[in-house]
């Protein structure tokens, strides 16, 4: 398939909420989480990305602002979630697409690092690596290390370690770490 991958636009909203909820299949958790992040302040614009198969969304992808705790001041990061793919459409290499997409314009903005929780096997095979072995503490007990993963960037400086903190949206949405 020839996918087209392009910032969303204010008339994807709908169809982004089905893909996250056909994606995820846990009811309006995910797609609550979207419209949530579109909606809060914070210090860096979010950026969310559509993947098309002629005019129809099959994928999307968001990076938010969160904030690392490091020891000198607070940072600007970014974090990378939701990724959903329409089941349709998964196992083709879409989701690797998204997700070199948006690591492209974080590096773009000049923002630093990109967190996720994740499969670490399929985000090592986009560059990610175990946040801990970078000195990065999760924000969650909830988080297994393996999942907490990091992909630093050009204007990552070394003294830029600490806690990850994710925005409000996250926990009020109950998106961060493992349910029961």
């Amino acid at each position: 398939m020839d996918y087209a991958i392009r910032a969303e636009t204010t008339a994807d909203h709908g169809a982004v909420r089905a893909v996250q909820g056909l994606a995820f299949g846990d009811g309006d958790r995910v797609p609550g989480l979207v419209d949530a992040l579109r909606a809060a302040p914070a210090a860096l614009p979010v950026v969310s990305l559509v993947a098309t198969d002629e005019d129809r969304i099959v994928g999307h992808v968001m990076l938010s602002a969160c904030r690392l705790d490091a020891p000198a001041r607070l940072v600007d990061v970014y974090t990378l979630s939701p990724l959903g793919i329409h089941p349709d459409h998964q196992r083709r290499g879409l989701g690797g697409r998204l997700v070199a997409a948006a690591l492209a314009a974080a590096d773009a903005a000049g923002v630093p690092l990109v967190f996720l929780e994740g499969d670490p096997r399929y985000y090592a095979r986009h560059g990610f690596v175990r946040a801990s072995g970078l000195d990065f503490r999760s924000p969650s007990l909830r988080i297994p290390d393996p999942g907490f993963q990091v992909y630093p960037l050009t204007a990552h400086e070394p003294w830029m370690t600490g806690t990850f903190v994710y925005s409000d949206p996250f926990w009020a949405h109950d998106c961060v770490g493992l349910r029961g």
